[in-house]
C-alpha cells in the first residue's frame, strides 16, 4: 500500500498494508503509528488493487474532531474499512451503529433507558455473581486458558441477560458469537462466520414475535415494542440491532478483559499495585481500556469536500479514524508505551467520541471492573503457561488464547 501525494503535503510509503489482518498484530506497527503520527497524520492510502482508496487519520485531537463531525462524515456507508472498501454496509441506516442523525439519534435514546444504571442493576449483579464463579473455578484448577475459561463468558452473560436469552440457549449463543467474529482469514473462516451471523439472526427473529405480543423488560421488547420519534422500528431494525448489541457487547470486554490479564502478568509490578491497592480500580479500567484498545479503527465517509489538516477530502472519500494510534499520541497521553494503571487523565477513545460514543461504555467499564476486583480478591500469583494467541483482524485486536497458571491470593 502505497500514499498518494496528492494535496499540500506528499505522504509517504506504508510500510504495512491496513487491510491486511495479518499485520495488526506484530507490535512493530507501533513504529508505524508513531511515524505517521509524527509525519503524516493524515495521508491518502491506494489499495493497488484498483479499489477506492482511503484516508486514514491517526493523531488523537483530530481523530477526536472527525467523530464529533457527523454533519460532514457520515456512518451510514458503514464503519469498518474492509466493508467501505467493497460497496457499504447494507444495514446502513438501519443498524444504530450505521445510522446518522436524526435518525441515530431517535433511536439512541429510546436505547439509552435501557443502559441506565438502575435498568443495568440486575444484569450487574449476574454479572458479579458469575464472575466470581469463573475467577474460582480457575484458581481451584490451578490456571486453564483465560480467554475461553473467563473472558469470553463475562461479556455473554450480561448480554444474555440484557437480550432475556434463555439459559438452555446460552453456551450456543457464545458459539455463534464466537464464530461470527471470526470474519477475516481464510475463506473457511469468513464463510463460518457468514453462517454464525446468519444463525444469530434467525435466532431473533424466532423471539420477536413472542416479545411484540408479550413484551419483557429486555432490549429485544424495547426495540421490538418503543417508537423513535411516533415510528416503530420494522423487524429488520430490530434484528440488525440486536446483533449489533451482541457483537458490539462481546468484543470491547472480550478482549480488553484479556488483555488485562496479559499486561497484568507483562507488568508484575502493575499488578502487585493493584492487589494491594483497592482505589487503583477505576484507573486501571481505563487504563486497560486505552492499553487494549481493541477496536483499531472505525470508518467515515466524507459527504462534503473538507480540509483536514490541509490535505482536501472530497466528498465520497472513505476516512478511517486509527482508534489504535490516537491511544499512544505522546500530545495527550505522557509515556504513552508504559502500562500504568494510575493513569490520570486518561481520556482515551477507545469507546469511541461524540454522538456515537459507545452505548454499551458504562456497561463495559462495570465488567471489566467487576473482573478486576475478583482477580485482586481471589487470585495471588498470575503467570503465562503457554504461548499467547492473538486474533487475525484488521478491525479487532487482542488475544484469542492466554494460558495462564494461577494461585490463590493470602
Amino acid at each position: 500500500m502505497t500514499a498518494d501525494p496528492t494535496g499540500p503535503v506528499g505522504g509517504p510509503t506504508i510500510p504495512f498494508h491496513m487491510i491486511d489482518p495479518a499485520v495488526h498484530p506484530d507490535p512493530d506497527t507501533c513504529d508505524t503509528w508513531r511515524e505517521l503520527r509524527e509525519k503524516h497524520p493524515v495521508v491518502r492510502c491506494e489499495t493497488g488493487d484498483g479499489g477506492p482508496g482511503f484516508w486514514a487519520v491517526t493523531r488523537y485531537r483530530d481523530i477526536a474532531a472527525v467523530y464529533r463531525d457527523t454533519a460532514r462524515l457520515g456512518s451510514e456507508q458503514g464503519n469498518m474499512l474492509g466493508t467501505l472498501l467493497t460497496g457499504g454496509d447494507s444495514a446502513g441506516g438501519q443498524m444504530l451503529v450505521v445510522t446518522d442523525p436524526p435518525r441515530h439519534t431517535a433511536v439512541r435514546r429510546m436505547l439509552m433507558g435501557a443502559f441506565s444504571a438502575r435498568a443495568m442493576a440486575p444484569v450487574v449483579d449476574s454479572v458479579r455473581i458469575a464472575t466470581r464463579g469463573l475467577v474460582g473455578a480457575l484458581v481451584e484448577a490451578g490456571g486453564g486458558d483465560f480467554v475461553a475459561d473467563v473472558a469470553a463468558q463475562i461479556p455473554l452473560i450480561a448480554i444474555c441477560e440484557l437480550l432475556d436469552v434463555p439459559p438452555a440457549d446460552r453456551a450456543a449463543m457464545l458459539e455463534m458469537t464466537m464464530a461470527a467474529l471470526g470474519a477475516e482469514g481464510s475463506r473457511e473462516s469468513r464463510e463460518e462466520a457468514a453462517r454464525a451471523q446468519h444463525e444469530i439472526l434467525l435466532y431473533y427473529a424466532g423471539l420477536l414475535p413472542g416479545r411484540r405480543k408479550a413484551p419483557g423488560e429486555d432490549i429485544v421488547s424495547l426495540l421490538a415494542t418503543e417508537e423513535a420519534d411516533g415510528v416503530r422500528l420494522s423487524d429488520a431494525e430490530v434484528l440488525l440491532n440486536c446483533y449489533n448489541i451482541i457483537i458490539g457487547g462481546d468484543e470491547t470486554t472480550r478482549l480488553s478483559s484479556a488483555g488485562a490479564a496479559l499486561a497484568l502478568m507483562e507488568n508484575p509490578e502493575q499488578w502487585e499495585r493493584l492487589r494491594q491497592d483497592e482505589g487503583l480500580l477505576d484507573p486501571a479500567v481505563e487504563e486497560v481500556l486505552r492499553w487494549t484498545t481493541p477496536v483499531t479503527h472505525v470508518g467515515r465517509t466524507a459527504t462534503v469536500d473538507i480540509e483536514l489538516r490541509d490535505r482536501r477530502i472530497t466528498a465520497g472519500s472513505i476516512v478511517t479514524l486509527w482508534n489504535i494510534s490516537a491511544n499512544r499520541d505522546a500530545e495527550i497521553f505522557e509515556e504513552p508505551y508504559r502500562f500504568d494503571i494510575s493513569r490520570s487523565p486518561n481520556r482515551h477513545l477507545t469507546l469511541g467520541h461524540g454522538p456515537h460514543f459507545c452505548l454499551g461504555g458504562p456497561l463495559a467499564r462495570v465488567e471489566l471492573r467487576v473482573m478486576l476486583e475478583e482477580l485482586r480478591r481471589q487470585v495471588g500469583e498470575l503467570e503465562p503457561a503457554g504461548p499467547v494467541e492473538r486474533i487475525t483482524s484488521s478491525f479487532l485486536t487482542g488475544v484469542s488464547r492466554l494460558p495462564v497458571r494461577c494461585s490463590a491470593g493470602a
